[in-house]
């Protein structure tokens, strides 16, 4: 089994690798977003242990990267321990949260517990509605087989909705998640992005309005 370690203290990366090998993990440890970013779309690990307070990128932020291209189990590793701070990991991507400091014993369990609930996931499928197949993996959209460009928030927000496969979507989750706010007053951002989204896709009805809450994917 293969881990990626992203930490950017030298003292707890060592620890947590350490950690890692006495559990039979293969480790591979970077200490920034950018590179733990390019590690998974190099060759995807098996578990993505991601430190949420890195230098060069917020860790929701990684997060979210991640899952644009990876189902890969992801344990946020942080010392955040609030509760608003665990809920934003979660909705970010995260599979679960483990807050510093903690046992060598609660690592590895709920690393198993989460790669016993995920496996077999892999790379983020092609997701279809209709005729429009959004592809999470090669951020690429399709009509009726013909290429579709989007702007870079326009997929973003595709994709919130595709990974939710038909499931309904808050306005407030697809602003924290798309833009990383969650200001009602960014609302009418959200709507003008969905209003494009409909109009370059020319399927207006994938898009489907779910009144006083938010959005879902057609299926």
């Amino acid at each position: 089994m293969r881990a990626l370690l992203v930490e950017d203290d030298e003292a707890v990366g060592d620890a947590l690798r350490r950690a890692l090998v006495s559990g039979g993990f293969r480790v591979q440890h970077v200490t920034s977003g950018s590179a733990a970013l390019a590690a998974v779309a190099e060759a995807e690990p098996d578990v993505v242990l991601l430190d949420m307070g890195l230098p060069d990128r917020d860790g929701l932020g990684v997060c979210r990267g991640i899952r644009e291209i990876s189902r890969v189990p992801i344990l946020a590793v942080t010392g955040r321990g609030a509760v608003s701070a665990r809920v934003s990991g979660l909705r970010s991507g995260a599979d679960d949260y483990i807050v510093k400091p903690f046992l060598v014993e609660e690592l590895l369990a709920r690393i198993d517990a989460v790669l016993r609930r995920t496996r077999g996931l892999g790379v983020a499928p092609a997701v279809s509605a209709g005729d429009v197949e959004v592809d999470l993996a090669r951020r690429a959209v399709s009509v009726a087989g013909e290429p579709v460009t989007l702007a870079r928030k326009e997929f973003d927000l595709l994709a919130a909705l595709a990974r939710r496969e038909g499931a309904v979507a808050s306005r407030g989750e697809l602003l924290d998640e798309v833009w990383g706010v969650v200001d009602p007053s960014a609302e009418r951002t959200l709507e003008a992005h969905i209003g494009s989204l409909r109009a370059k896709l020319g399927r207006p009805e994938v898009v489907v309005t779910v009144r006083g809450v938010g959005y879902r994917l057609a299926r």
